[in-house]
Order: C-alpha cells, then sequence, then structure tokens
C-alpha cells in the first residue's frame, strides 16, 4: 500500500508536502502510542534474543522498502523492545522521563534543523538560546559579565569547563595555550576531583593534553562529600612538592548518591591556591527550581558551572549547558572564518555562537528549555522536582526501617542506594529477576559491596508505586 509520505522527500511549502508530513507525523504518534501496552520498563527479551532480532532486520535494500513496509516494521519488531524511560517501573539511571511539551519541541527542532554556529542558520534560534542562557544565569546567581553555551551533555560541558580553565591560568602565568600549546612544566599541572566524581575529567584531562595523572582524586567522608581535611592535606602536599593545583571540580549530585560537595569551603580552598572551582551540577541543578533550592544556592560560588537539562529537569536527551561566572573565558573556543563567523557581522549586531563552544553544528536544544520553562513557570517545575526528592525521602524512611535492607546513606537528591541483606549474589539476582520481569534498577559498589540503586526521577511514581517495589525486593 502506497502511502503520501512516498511521494515526497523534504518538508515545503507544497500542499502535498505539507500532507505527507502531517501523515507522517500522525502516523508515527499513532505507532508509538499503540506500543504502550503495559506498565513494563522493557520487555524483558536478553540481548542474545534482541540482538537476533535485530541482525534479521534489512537496512539498505537496492529498492527502498517505502514508507508503510518500514514503518510496520518499526512497529513489529523495535517499538516493542525500545526502553519506556516513563515508566514507573524505570529507575537505574540519571535518564529520565520528558514532559511532553519538550516532545513537540523535538519536532519543531528536527523540522526546521537550525544550527546554532552562526545567526544565518537560525535567527529566532540563536536569539531564543541568548535569551535562555541570561534566564539561567540569573537563576544561578550569576551576573551581568557571565556568559554560557549549551553543550550536547555533562561531558562536554565538564571538559569545556577544565579547557578553559586551563588555559585562563596558564595566561595569567605569560603562557598563551591557545597559540602555543601545553608549557614545558605541564606534568605539573593538577586537577582536584572527588573520587566518585564523574569520568568526564579523566577525559578532559586527556583531552586537554594533560593526561590522567594530572587528575587528582580526593577521598570522601560518610556522607559521599569530597573529605575536606583530608583534600586540604593532599593540595598541600602537592603544592609542596612543586606541583600546580589549577582547578578543583565539586559535584553537585554524585551519580550514584546524588551527595552533593561542601562548595563554600571549596572555594576558600581555590582561593588559597589561586585554582579555579568548577561546579559539576549535571545531576543537582534542578534542585534550584524546588523547595530543597537551599541545598544547592552555593553554586553562584564556583567560576563554572554544569547544567544537564536531561535530567531532573525532564527535557530529551541531548540538553546541557555550561556557565561561566567570567564570560571572556569562553574567548578560548573563539575563531573566525570568512565563511561562517565574520567579525563585520558581529558589529553589526548579528550573534554567531560558534565562538563560544568547542562544537561548531549544533543543535537548537534551547526551545526544549524555552518551552518547559515556558509551560511550566516556577511553580510547575517545583511540584515536580519536589516529588522526585520527596520520592527518595520516603523510600529511604522505609528500608531503614526494614530488617531486610541496608541503606548507608541519606539522599540529598532523588537516588537512593541501598542493598538487601545476604550478600552479593542475592542483591545481583534480585535486579537480574526485576529486569526480566519489566522492572529496571541500578547496581552500583559502596565499600567493595553490590548494592541496588533507585533513581527516582519520574514524577508520576507514588508512593504505593514504592510500597509495592519494596515488596517484590524481599521476595526475589
Amino acid at each position: 500500500m502506497k502511502s503520501l509520505v512516498d511521494d515526497v522527500t523534504v518538508l515545503s511549502d507544497g500542499r502535498k508536502e505539507k500532507e505527507a508530513f502531517m501523515s507522517a507525523v500522525i502516523e508515527t504518534a499513532e505507532a508509538i502510542i499503540g506500543s504502550i501496552t503495559d506498565g513494563k520498563a522493557y520487555s524483558g527479551l536478553g540481548p542474545y534474543d534482541l540482538r537476533k532480532i535485530i541482525d534479521a532486520l534489512p537496512l539498505l535494500p537496492d529498492n527502498g522498502d517505502g514508507w508503510t513496509r518500514m514503518m510496520t516494521s518499526v512497529k513489529e519488531e523495535i517499538l516493542p523492545n525500545m526502553l519506556r524511560t516513563w515508566s514507573q517501573s524505570y529507575m537505574p539511571h540519571l535518564h529520565s522521563p520528558v514532559l511532553i511539551e519538550t516532545i513537540a519541541s523535538e519536532l519543531i527542532i528536527a523540522s526546521f534543523n537550525s544550527s546554532m554556529d552562526s545567526w544565518d542558520q537560525g535567527p529566532a534560534a540563536t536569539e531564543i538560546e541568548v535569551k535562555v542562557i541570561n534566564e539561567l544565569l540569573s537563576l544561578f546567581g550569576y551576573g551581568s559579565c557571565s556568559d554560557g553555551t549549551f553543550t550536547s551533555g555533562g561531558s562536554q560541558s565538564n571538559i569545556s569547563a577544565l579547557i578553559i580553565h586551563r588555559d585562563r591560568f596558564l595566561l595569567k602565568r605569560g603562557y598563551d595555550v591557545k597559540k602555543n600549546g601545553l608549557p614545558p612544566d605541564f606534568n605539573k599541572l593538577r586537577i582536584y576531583v572527588s573520587e566518585i566524581s564523574h569520568f568526564s575529567f579523566d577525559k578532559g584531562a586527556h583531552i586537554a593534553g594533560l593526561g590522567y595523572e594530572s587528575v587528582s582524586k580526593l577521598p570522601v567522608d560518610d556522607f559521599c562529600r569530597i573529605d575536606i581535611e583530608k583534600a586540604e592535606k593532599i593540595i598541600r602536599r602537592d603544592a609542596e612538592e612543586g606541583f600546580i593545583p589549577f582547578m578543583i571540580a565539586a559535584t553537585v549530585g554524585t551519580t550514584d548518591f546524588g551527595s552533593i560537595d561542601d562548595i563554600k569551603t571549596l572555594r576558600k580552598i581555590a582561593d588559597e591556591y589561586g585554582m579555579f572551582l568548577h561546579a559539576d551540577a549535571a545531576y543537582g541543578s534542578g534542585a534550584i527550581l524546588s523547595s530543597y533550592s537551599d541545598r544547592v544556592s552555593d553554586l553562584s560560588l564556583a567560576d563554572s558551572i554544569t547544567i544537564d537539562f536531561h535530567k531532573m529537569f525532564l527535557i530529551p536527551i541531548s540538553a546541557s549547558a555550561l556557565l561561566v561566572k567570567n564570560g571572556t573565558e569562553l574567548d578560548s573556543f573563539q575563531l573566525h572564518a570568512d565563511y561562517l563567523n565574520r567579525e563585520e557581522d558581529e558589529e553589526e549586531g548579528f550573534i554567531n555562537l560558534v565562538g563560544k563552544s568547542m562544537q561548531t553544528t549544533r543543535r537548537f536544544d534551547a526551545l526544549k528549555v524555552y518551552m518547559a520553562f515556558r509551560m511550566r513557570g516556577r511553580d510547575g517545575y517545583r511540584k515536580i522536582i519536589d516529588t522526585m526528592i520527596g520520592n527518595a525521602a520516603y523510600f529511604f524512611s522505609c528500608i531503614s526501617r526494614d530488617e531486610e535492607f541496608i541503606a548507608p546513606v541519606k539522599p540529598e537528591l532523588s537516588s537512593v542506594v541501598f542493598a538487601l541483606k545476604g550478600g552479593d549474589d542475592r542483591n545481583r539476582n534480585a535486579r537480574k529477576t526485576l529486569m526480566s520481569e519489566g522492572t529496571i534498577i541500578g547496581q552500583t559498589v559502596y565499600q567493595g559491596k553490590v548494592m541496588l540503586k533507585f533513581t527516582l526521577l519520574n514524577p508520576s511514581l507514588t508512593k504505593e508505586h514504592i510500597d509495592g517495589l519494596i515488596s517484590r525486593l524481599r521476595k526475589t
């Protein structure tokens, strides 16, 4: 059966093209809705069985299958085996369901296909991104001299921060990395992060030419925060031995525990040694819009902040931002090209955002934030994020009183690490059993023991559902 979509190639102002576009959008939405047949997060197929199904699918036939045959295959073989992040039975990672309006924004982003490198590739898109960045600067307590850029995710934001702080630190010491490369004593530079920080700092050290050895992992206390006393001793020892501390990164919401480092004290340490302070708030930044905003209110003390909108803000991947207190630091990525971001254009008021980012082609992700912020407002987001944090507190309180469970760290955000008593095998098997039933939870390690994890980013999750999960875990 031939479809309207078979007779067109791209969206245009023609009637036939508009009708085909509408037909494709409606049929796709119906296919997604049709695939939701139960509350499971996943079909339960194991990797070998799923791989067999996918391997059997054609990919690049000599003659195209056409819209109808292609979509039939997607509906029958792919959609039923997709992960459903909106399911109340999905809670292993910092991987959230998404707000309805942001799905609509993704349709707009894909349809217009703006690129954020030059104004003439996305006029309205550029102006919206600037507006969103300015709102974020205000929200997180930065001033008029600050700036920011959207990135693909927390890793790119952290790596960008590392690069710009390295450049500015060495420039103050009379060395221009941008022109001349790294100085002879580059192997003495040191970055300090929590031992449970995100691995993007190691990646960033590699990319920045400093190597993994430049990253010093600071021990954490019983609350999984940087142990300040031990950190001071390590940094002091390094400085006395001739190493050059230039950056310390606080984690505002660690991946497993959601723990929040003491930014106020780390700011004092950074100032004492002339270091930049970066805040990796990829996870915890969302709390700024909650009733628990005091837990992250010190973010404004940092020289830069990583924000991920595809975590607590419930916005589709990818959507992240890097904010910098001193906006001129983003000049590390500035480079003019006659074919793209001519200086004469900028003198005439055209904004070419490519000069603020390590990326050239970049999606209009700011639209997702704009539409979500505009629709939900502060009150709507407060209710959503309060629910997440409240659910974590409720779950922790329940298992803390239950003799079957171990719960070592009280949650500050929406993640709870715990274990069933009975050893590592019992916990591994519990996770696998639940996955086979369509419920996916996390697994990690704490003090050498296998632990389970709930990352509660779904605001539709109820206390009754949490009670049911506790009961099911006890029986596995």
